[in-house]
């Protein structure tokens, strides 16, 4: 099972890929935990990386590009994983597919629709997300910031939701419910296809 978790910050994409991964037992790989992990450790990429997040803006696509790449070739991926925070962009999204071929071993001669892969979109909507972003209390969450991210979120990341809905690989669900309701909605629309 290959998932791409998406949403606006705070839809609680990284809450339910932990449920999900936990059950189906594969990995979770979350982009925002590796860069706050290398910021954390002041490492060259946690530097760089830092000085976008500070400002809400998206970590540049080449930086992510290293970090997914690295990750995907480990051996616990190997059999499956919910990827969450990447791909952010259309760009991204053409990159991984390429990756996906590349860590199969198709040479190329696979394509996004021949993979099993899934992008799974949690839909909620501003308000709420705000309201849940404040009270994370993360350091990097003030309203201002909060509501570029969102805006961000809005111009680069949601093209993305076209990108796979047009490919047919695209599960929608309403994330603007309690976390059990969209944990069980989310295995409903995900067993029916693995």
């Amino acid at each position: 099972m290959q998932l791409i978790f998406m949403g606006p910050p705070g839809a609680g994409k990284g809450t339910q890929a932990q449920l999900l991964a936990a059950l189906w037992k594969i990995p979770h790989i979350s982009t925002g935990d590796i860069l706050r992990a290398c910021v954390v450790a002041k490492t060259d990429l946690g530097q760089k990386a830092q000085s976008y997040m500070d400002r809400g803006e998206l970590v540049p696509d080449e930086l992510l590009m290293d970090i997914v790449q690295e990750r995907m070739n480990q051996p616990d991926a190997k059999s499956g994983w919910i990827l969450d925070g990447f791909p952010r962009t259309v760009p991204q999204a053409a990159f991984f597919d390429r990756l996906l071929c590349d860590v199969d071993g198709a040479g190329g001669s696979n394509s996004g629709k021949d993979c099993d892969l899934r992008a799974v979109n949690l839909d909620v909507p501003d308000n709420v997300l705000v309201t849940r972003l404040l009270s994370r209390g993360r350091q990097d969450d003030n309203e201002q910031t909060i509501r570029r991210r969102l805006q961000v979120y809005r111009e680069q990341t949601e093209p993305l939701i076209e990108f796979y809905r047009n490919r047919e690989q695209l599960v929608a669900v309403d994330g603007d419910r309690e976390m059990q309701e969209v944990t069980a909605e989310l295995q409903k629309a995900l067993s029916g296809d693995s």
